[in-house]
C-alpha cells in the first residue's frame, strides 16, 4: 500500500517568538457532545463503553451496533457538516486571542485533509484566524519539522495521550498540556505519561504556558528518529 504523502508545511511562517501548536476536536472545538447529537439526528445514540467511536455506536430502534464501514460513513458525513454543529469550548477564543499577542498558534487536527475547507470556514468564523494544518499523519514528525532549529519556547496541546507522547519522543522540552473535556467517554481515556502536564480548562492551560514562556524555557527539536 502506497505511503501517505508528506505533509506541506512550506505555507506556514513564523516570528521569532514562542510557538503554541494545539490539536481542534475536543480542544478547541466540541466533538464528541455535538457528534452525539448528529447521530440522534440520523436515528442513532452513541454509549461510551470505550475511548472509541467503532464499536460504540448503535440503533435507537433496535439497540443493534453500527457496523464499522457505517461508522466511518457517519464520523465523515458529521465532518462534512462540522459548521453546523461544533462550537467552541469556554474561553478557548478569548484565551487564544490574548496568548497570540506573544506567541504563533498554529492548529494542528487530525482530521482527512478534504475538509479542511469546512474547518477552516468554522475557526474564522469563531474569530480562530490561526493558521490550520490537516493531516492524519502522526503530530510528533510535524512539530519537529515546524519547530526545527529555533531556541524559542514551545506549547503542544492535544486530548489524545498517544500524540502527546509522539510530539515529546520528537521536541525535547516541549511543554505538553493534556487538555481534554469532562465528559463519559474520555474517562475511558489512555492515561498521558507522568511527564505530561494535565490541564483542567483553558484558564488553567494559559497560566501554564504563560509561566513557560516566563520561565524562559527554550526547546530544540530531537533528531529525527
Amino acid at each position: 500500500m502506497a505511503s501517505a504523502p508528506e505533509l506541506d508545511i512550506s505555507h506556514i511562517r513564523l516570528g521569532e517568538r514562542p510557538l503554541i501548536v494545539c490539536d481542534v476536536d475536543d480542544v478547541v472545538l466540541q466533538f464528541i457532545g455535538p457528534f452525539q447529537l448528529f447521530l440522534q439526528s440520523q436515528g442513532h445514540a452513541f454509549l461510551p463503553r470505550s475511548f472509541r467511536l467503532h464499536g460504540n455506536i448503535v440503533s435507537q430502534a433496535d439497540g443493534v451496533e453500527i457496523e464499522d464501514q457505517e461508522v466511518s460513513r457517519l464520523i465523515e458525513e458529521f465532518f462534512e457538516a462540522q459548521e453546523l454543529w461544533q462550537t467552541p469550548l469556554d474561553r478557548v477564543v478569548e484565551t487564544l486571542d490574548r496568548l497570540s499577542e506573544e506567541a504563533d498558534i498554529l492548529f494542528l487536527t487530525a482530521m482527512q485533509p478534504r475538509f479542511q475547507d469546512q474547518r477552516r470556514r468554522l475557526l474564522d468564523r469563531m474569530g480562530l484566524l490561526f493558521p490550520l494544518l490537516a493531516t492524519e499523519q502522526p503530530k510528533g514528525p510535524i512539530v519537529h519539522a515546524l519547530h526545527a532549529s529555533r531556541s524559542l519556547p514551545v506549547v503542544f496541546i492535544d486530548d489524545m495521550a498517544r500524540n502527546l507522547h509522539s510530539v515529546r519522543d520528537h521536541v525535547t522540552d516541549c511543554l505538553l498540556i493534556h487538555l481534554m473535556p469532562n465528559s463519559p467517554v474520555h474517562r475511558f481515556a489512555p492515561a498521558a505519561a507522568d511527564d505530561i502536564t494535565r490541564a483542567t480548562d483553558w484558564t488553567h492551560a494559559a497560566a501554564l504556558i504563560e509561566a513557560h514562556f516566563v520561565s524562559g524555557t527554550v526547546t530544540r527539536a530531537a533528531p529525527a528518529a
